[in-house]
């Protein structure tokens, strides 16, 4: 059995200057960690590879394409591949994610471009 703590796993550098955990990475599926802190949110991007988000904690919003909805904890939102897509943490309180993709998405298209 093996077992990943959160907190135990580094911190990735990215793009968005955010917090970001590979919690789970296969060749099928990944799942991710981000937590923003307020008033941080992540750049408008594609993935190439259909994305689920998970509300772990506070509350939020989801931008896919020209949709914005907030969000907040135990609310699943899928996000479709190919389609622009952020996370946006207006508010004054942590907002943490899981992101899973499935299929993986490799390192040749990158992790959270």
């Amino acid at each position: 059995m093996k077992v990943t703590e959160m907190k135990s796993s580094p911190e990735k550098p990215n793009p968005h200057n955010v917090s970001i955990r590979m919690l789970y990475n296969t060749e099928h599926a990944q799942a991710v960690h981000i937590e923003l802190k307020p008033g941080e949110a992540l750049k408008k991007h594609i993935t190439p590879t259909d994305v689920f988000f998970y509300i772990l904690e506070g509350k939020g919003i989801v931008e896919i394409g020209d949709e914005q909805q907030e969000v907040s904890q135990d609310m699943l939102i899928e996000s479709p591949a190919k389609i622009p897509h952020r996370l946006l943490n207006p508010g004054d309180r942590i907002f943490r994610v899981l992101v899973v993709k499935a299929p993986r998405q490799t390192e040749a298209t990158g992790m959270l471009e």
